[in-house]
C-alpha cells in the first residue's frame, strides 16, 4: 500500500478518453516507449515531431466505438476511490494528481495553477497537437494537461524499469514537476537551449519528483503511507534504466542525451527526496550535472 485512507478522489480535474484542445505541434514534455528515436525524444522528454520538423500524422478516432470508449474510462476515473489507488493503476494515477495538488499548492502558494489531466488510451488530441501511446506520459504547456496511457506501465517494466506503484507514482510526478517547471518558467528557458537544456530541464523535474516524494508522505492530511526503502529502490531502479546511456546502449554519445544519464536521474531525485527543497533543484545553476 501507499495511500492511505479511505474515500473518493477529486476527479474534476482528470478527463479520460482521446479528445482534448486541438492545435498545432508543439513541445510537448515527457513520454516514452516504442522505437529507439521516440524513446530518447520522448521518455519525459520531447515529441519526436518537433525535433524532425513534421507532424506526427497521427490520428484520433472519433468514432462512437471510440467515443463509448471514452465514456467507459470517464466513468472509471470517477468511480475510483483512495482505496482503489493501491490496486488499479488508472486510479493510482488520479490518486498521484491528487497528492500533487496537496503538496505543490501548498509550496507554491498563489503561485500554484491546477494542471489537467488527461487519461488516454492509444491516441488522443491535444493543446500540442496529436500523440500516440508510442510516446509514454508527456505533458503539454499550451494546454498545462499531463497525458497518461496506462498501458505504458507495462512497458516500463519491459525496459527493466519497475512497474511498482511509487515508481508509477514518480512517472506521474515527474510530468508534473514539468508543470512547475512551466509555472515559474524554467521550461521556456530550457528549450531554448537545445538538448543540453533537455537534459536540465528532465533532471529538474526529477528532482521535483523527489521533492513531491518527500512532502507526499508527511503531515495529518498525508495521502501517501511512511515510505519505505524498499520503495525508494523501485524508483531508482526506473530512474536508471530511463537514462540516455542506458537507452542508447554502447554507443551513447552525452552529446546527443535529452535526458541525463542513469546516474544524473538517480542523482537528483535523490536530491529532491531528501531536502525537500525545491530551491535545490535549479540544474542551470551548476555545471556538476
Amino acid at each position: 500500500m501507499t495511500f492511505q485512507g479511505n474515500g473518493p478522489l477529486d476527479t474534476s480535474q482528470v478527463h479520460g478518453g482521446s479528445a482534448s484542445g486541438g492545435g498545432a505541434a508543439r513541445i510537448a514534455m515527457g513520454g516514452g516507449a516504442g522505437l529507439l528515436l521516440t524513446l530518447v525524444a520522448l521518455f519525459l522528454g520531447i515529441n519526436p515531431s518537433i525535433l524532425s520538423g513534421a507532424s506526427s500524422g497521427l490520428q484520433t478516432s472519433q468514432s462512437s466505438g471510440t467515443n463509448s470508449t471514452d465514456a467507459q474510462l470517464q466513468q472509471h476515473i470517477d468511480s475510483c476511490t483512495i482505496a482503489l489507488a493501491n490496486t488499479d493503476d488508472v486510479c493510482r494515477i488520479v490518486a498521484t494528481t491528487n497528492s500533487v495538488k496537496q503538496v505543490w499548492s501548498q509550496i507554491l502558494g498563489s503561485e500554484w495553477t491546477q494542471p489537467q489531466t488527461q487519461i488516454f488510451s492509444g491516441a488522443v488530441n491535444t493543446g500540442c497537437g496529436p500523440a500516440s501511446s508510442e510516446m509514454g506520459p508527456f505533458y503539454c504547456p499550451v494546454d498545462q494537461t499531463a497525458y497518461f496511457d496506462p498501458t505504458f506501465f507495462a512497458e516500463l517494466k519491459r525496459m527493466g524499469g519497475s512497474d511498482g506503484p511509487l515508481s508509477q507514482e514518480y512517472v506521474v510526478a515527474h510530468e508534473f514537476g514539468h508543470h512547475v517547471e512551466n509555472l515559474t518558467g524554467v521550461l521556456a528557458k530550457g528549450q531554448r537551449l537545445g538538448n543540453p537544456g533537455s537534459v536540465r530541464i528532465e533532471l529538474q523535474a526529477d528532482c521535483l519528483a523527489g521533492v513531491w516524494a518527500y512532502h507526499a508522505d508527511k503531515g495529518p492530511n498525508a495521502m501517501l503511507a511512511p515510505l519505505t526503502d524498499q520503495q525508494i529502490a523501485t524508483v531508482i531502479q526506473t530512474a536508471q534504466a530511463i537514462g540516455d546511456d542506458t537507452i542508447q546502449g554502447a554507443r551513447s554519445n552525452p552529446e546527443n542525451w535529452t535526458h541525463g544519464s542513469a546516474e544524473q536521474r538517480t542523482r537528483w531525485f535523490k536530491i529532491g527526496y531528501s531536502q525537500g527543497d525545491r530551491t535545490q533543484c535549479d540544474t542551470f545553476a551548476t555545471n556538476d550535472l
